[in-house]
């Protein structure tokens, strides 16, 4: 009766379920045969054989009978998974893409092979081990940096910041500090008076632009004036040579001529005495023109 009915049930066994191939490279702490396959926490089967891949001994290759309703597809990954604190172990498959092809058995192979990612433990070791190779190299450096060469040169610096700042906290005292605001605040006085000052050096220079232009205009004149009068002086030398001397004739035009120039010399000589008079009196007026002159009644 036994062996028949085992002959009746395996069929139907054989024929819902199959078999799948997972190799790890990390430890399978915890998993034993019978344990579970879960697919996405559902249970969908159970672990069938443990053993060390053969043809490479740092991994380990476990073979799983699943329900054959499983989508198992290229693109489905087996994750090693903790039970909580039991410290057992299972296999949760989970689905990669929804559009992949089933996964199937490539030549050479006896079953097919799902692929695996690492366990959150497999993760935390590895994160734990990059953590620690740091710090390791952080200890290092740290060591290297306060050797005794370092650390002479470290006392060296901080004693050179103490002198620095105790002479800085000397310097910028509250004495100190108000003189630097009296200086302040006479460069913002000579600041402005230096504003008020450049339109009176404009007003200046216009004025002695004006007084250049009037000077030389009348000094033209007056060259003008001896060269006419050179030119009478000698028409006239001419003339007396020539025994030619009619003076009314010869004077005629000389005249106006030397008396114009004689009232030009006699103008530029007054404003001449003028201005002096005024540099005499005033020399700061000619920058500034502080000077106000008073005028008499009627004026």
């Amino acid at each position: 009766m036994f062996i028949f009915s085992y002959w009746l049930l395996k069929p139907k066994q054989e024929n819902e379920t199959k078999k799948y191939l997972i190799r790890f490279d990390e430890s399978v702490l915890g998993l034993n045969i019978d344990s579970a396959v879960k697919y996405r926490g559902i249970d969908v089967g159970k672990v069938s054989n443990i053993r060390i891949n053969p043809k490479n001994t740092e991994q380990v290759e476990v073979l799983i009978t699943i329900l054959k309703t499983t989508p198992i597809k290229e693109k489905t990954v087996a994750k090693l998974t903790s039970q909580g604190i039991t410290g057992l172990s299972y296999i949760n498959l989970n689905l990669g893409d929804n559009n992949a092809p089933f996964l199937k058995t490539k030549k050479g192979e006896e079953y097919p092979i799902i692929k695996t990612v690492p366990s959150l433990f497999e993760n935390i070791e590895k994160s734990m081990s990059t953590i620690s190779d740091k710090v390791s190299k952080v200890l290092s450096k740290t060591e290297h940096l306060l050797d005794d060469k370092n650390q002479k040169q470290i006392s060296l610096i901080l004693k050179e910041t103490t002198i620095f700042m105790t002479r800085m906290g000397k310097l910028l005292d509250d004495k100190s500090i108000k003189h630097f605001h009296h200086i302040l605040e006479n460069l913002d006085n000579i600041t402005k008076k230096t504003d008020k000052l450049i339109p009176k050096i404009d007003n200046l220079m216009t004025n002695t632009t004006n007084f250049e232009k009037s000077l030389i205009k009348d000094a033209d004149s007056i060259a003008k004036s001896f060269i006419a009068l050179r030119a009478a002086m000698n028409e006239l030398q001419k003339a007396i040579a020539n025994g030619d001397f009619n003076f009314k004739e010869m004077t005629k035009d000389t005249i106006p001529t030397l008396n114009s120039t004689l009232i030009q010399m006699e103008n530029l000589m007054i404003k001449m005495e003028e201005s002096l008079k005024d540099y005499n009196r005033s020399p700061a007026d000619i920058i500034f023109k502080t000077e106000e002159i008073k005028k008499g009644p009627g004026e």
